[in-house]
């Protein structure tokens, strides 16, 4: 999995272009989060890498900028400082 930042919404044309990546020998899932402004693609590792899904999204039109981390930070460790007290 990969996930993109990109930067301009996607007009019709772009949306129409990559739902055709599935198209794409390898291609699994391509997910458009518009509130945070990321995609997230499913790709077989062994047909393509992280590039190629990069130029494949700015070919279908898309403003890919940079790639996030899909997974999101972990938590702060909790110590006995930072415990909330139970009643």
């Amino acid at each position: 999995n990969v996930k993109f930042r990109y930067t301009q919404h996607p007009t019709e044309n772009t949306m129409r272009a990559v739902a055709d990546l599935y198209d794409v020998y390898g291609i699994r899932r391509v997910r458009l989060d518009q509130l945070e402004r990321t995609v997230l693609v499913e790709y077989d590792a062994t047909r393509l890498g992280t590039a190629n899904v990069f130029q494949l999204l700015r070919r279908a039109g898309l403003s890919v900028t940079e790639e996030v981390s899909p997974f999101p930070p972990p938590s702060p460790p909790v110590t006995e400082e930072n415990k909330t007290p139970t009643a």
